[in-house]
Order: structure tokens, then sequence, then C-alpha cells
């Protein structure tokens, strides 16, 4: 759905971008990471045809963004972080003129809309003004024009923004839903958001591509967390003194039991098994350590 190549986009002297690769295939809920200026949103306005780049090519469903702008951004559907609409008009209105202005043909815009309101959950608020909706509310309403024409390609920016945690959960299940038919491009600083909803990520730091890998690939590590029933002698000198072991950190589970982090670029864990049944250790859990987003992000930043 999306193919982007060698992308790259200066604002004078700034490089936004320094020549970033990456494809999304159909039907892929993918988040698009990144700090504060990082190039995400220059990224996104060259996907979605309000900017060109200055050098590479992008792709959308096999459309040339630079040649066919228009018709690339008929088959997307774009949440813009703070979306802009229009407060004098009606949620119905509002959307009624976004139908207009798709060119959507006037026998079709009625289920259209009635299809939009009820997925969002707006059904009450269609006849209330905008300027009369709490900010949640109103996101809800830019979510309605992003899925109006039923996109192949969504591009949400921020979708839960200013939502309740019902809301959050409603959007969730909306996203996942839609997957069904549109490709989905999710952009967020609130990474349990992006756990929760993606299966795919990809992190742009200083305009460039630091990892592109499913979740459970990033979170996967070779590690293993050790921990017992009660305090032992010479444990950590004992699993330090392993083969393949680089490190290892000690501290305490949320319930206080004795923990260990063994470092290692093998998996080790039938080795750390035998030794804590040769020294008759307390064991109460063995298993594989799994690194956060968060964890896997802030080390990635830290690192450039």
């Amino acid at each position: 759905m999306i193919e982007v190549e060698n992308l790259k986009k200066s604002y004078g002297l700034i490089e936004a971008l320094r020549g970033i690769s990456f494809s999304v295939g159909a039907g892929e809920i993918v988040g698009l990471l990144g700090p504060n200026g990082a190039g995400k949103s220059t990224t996104i306005k060259i996907l979605t045809g309000y900017m060109h780049p200055d050098e590479g090519s992008v792709q959308i469903n096999g459309l040339d963004v630079l040649v066919n702008p228009q018709e690339v951004q008929a088959q997307i559907g774009y949440l813009a972080e703070n979306t802009p609409l229009y407060p004098e008009l009606s949620v119905q209105a509002y959307l009624k003129l976004m139908a207009d202005l798709r060119g959507i043909p006037a026998n079709q815009q009625v289920p259209l809309i009635s299809e939009a309101i009820h997925a969002t959950g707006l059904a009450d608020y269609r006849t209330r003004l905008i300027s009369q909706l709490s900010k949640g509310l109103r996101q809800r309403v830019g979510l309605a024009q992003a899925i109006l024409h039923k996109p192949k390609l969504l591009i949400l920016d921020e979708p839960t923004v200013g939502l309740d945690p019902t809301q959050i959960v409603e959007i969730r299940n909306l996203i996942k839903r839609l997957s069904q038919h549109s490709t989905i491009l999710f952009s967020s600083h609130i990474l349990p958001e992006v756990e929760a909803v993606c299966d795919r990520v990809i992190v742009i730091i200083n305009g460039e591509v630091k990892a592109d890998a499913r979740l459970d690939e990033l979170s996967a590590t070779a590690n293993t967390i050790l921990v017992l029933q009660e305090t032992a002698e010479s444990v950590e000198t004992q699993l330090s003194a392993l083969e393949a072991v680089e490190g290892v950190e000690v501290f305490q589970t949320r319930d206080g039991f004795p923990a260990y982090r063994i470092t290692s670029e093998a998996d080790i864990a039938p080795l750390i098994y035998d030794t804590a049944k040769t020294n008759n250790w307390a064991l109460r859990e063995l298993r594989r350590d799994v690194l956060t987003l968060e964890s896997v992000f802030n080390r990635l930043a830290t690192a450039s």
C-alpha cells in the first residue's frame, strides 16, 4: 500500500529527512514513532501530497504521489493532530460538507455519513454545533470525516488526544475494525496506545529510520529473568561466572521477591535452571526478559 524510497527533505540547513525508506502492506496497522522534530510530520505531509520531497519517491496503492496527488488523496483518510473543524456547523452539516468536497455522489452521502457517525459514537450529537462539543468529541468528529469515504489508507496523527479512557478503548476497537478494509498508519507519542493497536512500528529519529519491525520482534531479547522465593547466598557471583553471561542486575519484584536480570546474547535459561537446582535455590520464576516499547524507544533515542 505504501512504498517510500530514499526520501529526503530539508528546510534550509536543517535536514528533516535523510533518505528514509520503508513499505507498508495492505491491511497492516503500523505505528510511526519518533520524538519531536524527528521527521514524522514531514513524512506524513509528503505521503498525503501536501509537500514535495527534495529527493526520493512515494507510491500509494501503486500511484506516484508526486505525479497523481489528487488520485492518491482520494484514497486517503487523514486525521491531523489538530483537526481543522468548522465550529459554526453541526456535526451532520460538517460531514455533509466533507462529503461534497470529496465528490461523493448525493445518493451515497446519507448512508456513509450515518455509518461514520455511528462508528465514532456521535449519534447523540449529530445536530449539535461543533463549537458546543468537548475536545474529545471534536476529535471523534475529525475521525468521522477521515473514514467517511471508506479510504484504502487511513493516516491518524495522535487520534486519542483528549479522549477519556472509555473513549480510547472505543477508538482502539474502531481502528482494529477499520483495518479489515483499510491500511492504517498511526502516529502517536503515547507508546502504550501504539502497543495496544499496532502490529508493527517504524521509529524515525533525526530524519532516519532507526527501527522497522513487528512489536514482538522489537521486544524480543535473549536476556533472562530469575526470581527466587527467598534470598540465597552468592547468587549474583555464581550467575556472573556462567559462560556467555555479560552482566547481572539485582532488583526486587513488585511483591518483594529477590530477582536477577541476566544479560546474554544467547538463550542460557537451561544453564541458569541447572545452576539454581544444583544450589537448591528456591526458584519462583524463570523467564525470557521482554522489553517494553518505551524502553526500546528510549534506547534508540539515547543512542542517536
